[in-house]
């Protein structure tokens, strides 16, 4: 599985923390202007300021880390909650170059990552990887392309016996044995206890019923499983 292919370049600003933020220091868009016009060389007008706090535009990434110097925060502070690597790397401030210089990948490979490429990177890159964006564990599951495998395991896990998909799902997952155990228990039982049930509703063989509840239920066991094994998505 590929990152989110065609991510969108458009920066994912919060506006109305901009405006907060720059409010709570006592500025007025022009002092914003300014400091980042004096500390980072960019020729930004307050009116452009007062547009981004607007919703009407939202900065580069060279302006975005230029207004959150104004405005003394982190980039991330002016972000929406991240949810692509090009989100989460623009929370942590740093430019594609930085990021695969610290993972220690090309980056030609890394940018292609952005924009819906593979990963081919090796366990320690994805280990660098995450710590440098300080990525949550499904995040990084994702972001290196193992969702997919995951979502067949657990759907296994669910369906068949869940003991045999302790050991591979814990090779992808590096949580507790105890926790996957209980969470690829509770999967297979209330998916089992799904079927049972609409199965037999009414006293009568419902199998139409049954196959859509059993579907739905499978369509959505990666984000629960996530849920249940206590892990953020974000």
């Amino acid at each position: 599985m590929n990152t989110p292919a065609g991510e969108p370049s458009r920066t994912p600003f919060q506006a109305g923390a901009a405006r907060r933020l720059r409010e709570a220091l006592g500025m007025t868009p022009a002092h914003v202007a300014y400091g980042i016009r004096a500390a980072f060389g960019l020729p930004v007008a307050p009116a452009t300021v007062a547009s981004w706090e607007r919703g009407e535009g939202a900065p580069t990434e060279a302006e975005l880390t230029a207004l959150a110097g104004a405005l003394w925060c982190a980039p991330g502070e002016l972000l929406d909650a991240p949810d692509t690597l090009r989100a989460h790397r623009l929370a942590r401030g740093l430019a594609p170059g930085d990021l695969a210089l610290r993972i220690g990948m090309d980056r030609a490979a890394y940018e292609r990552l952005e924009t819906g490429g593979k990963w081919s990177g090796n366990d320690r890159q994805a280990a660098a990887l995450a710590e440098a964006l300080r990525l949550p564990l499904p995040a990084l599951i994702r972001f290196t392309g193992r969702d997919e495998k995951l979502t067949a395991l657990l759907t296994s896990a669910a369906t068949t016996r869940w003991q045999g998909c302790v050991r591979p799902v814990g090779k992808i997952v590096p949580l507790p044995k105890a926790r996957l155990q209980a969470v690829l228990q509770g999967l297979h039982r209330d998916y089992q206890a799904t079927m049972t049930a609409t199965l037999h509703w009414g006293d009568s063989p419902r199998a139409e019923e049954s196959g859509r509840a059993g579907r739905a239920f499978l369509d959505g066991i990666l984000a629960e499983f996530w849920a249940r094994a206590g892990e953020s998505r974000h």
